[in-house]
């Protein structure tokens, strides 16, 4: 009987504990969207900061911005920068920021679209 409690136990924790995970990650890329992103993005992706006017930031709200942006080019993007035509860095890498908080943050950005 003790045997069959701790396994109901440990299968009620399992979920819960990654949602957890989930809930910690969604926290970490809200985090580095304020350090490394908002800044030109804005808080809530429209691109309507000084910064982001000034570079002709796409609204990341808008559906169809988001339908032409995959989640590789996001990904490459968030990673490499974004240079324009002329080979000018318009979007410099996010340093230090690994594969899962990169990926972390695309998930982040599609939650933006209104």
């Amino acid at each position: 009987m003790k045997i069959r409690t701790l396994c109901l136990l440990i299968a009620a924790a399992v979920p819960a504990l990654a949602l957890c995970a989930n809930c910690a990650r969604a926290a970490d890329a809200q985090e580095n969207w304020g350090k490394m992103c908002a800044k030109c993005h804005g808080a809530d992706g429209k691109g309507q900061t000084k910064m982001g006017q000034k570079l002709g930031i796409k609204d990341l709200t808008d559906a169809k911005v988001q339908a032409d942006l995959t989640d590789a080019d996001a990904t490459k993007a968030i990673k490499e920068g974004v240079k324009d035509k002329d080979g000018k860095t318009v979007m410099k890498p996010a340093e230090n920021l690994s594969d899962d908080e990169a990926k972390a943050l695309v998930v982040y950005v599609r939650g933006l679209k209104k």
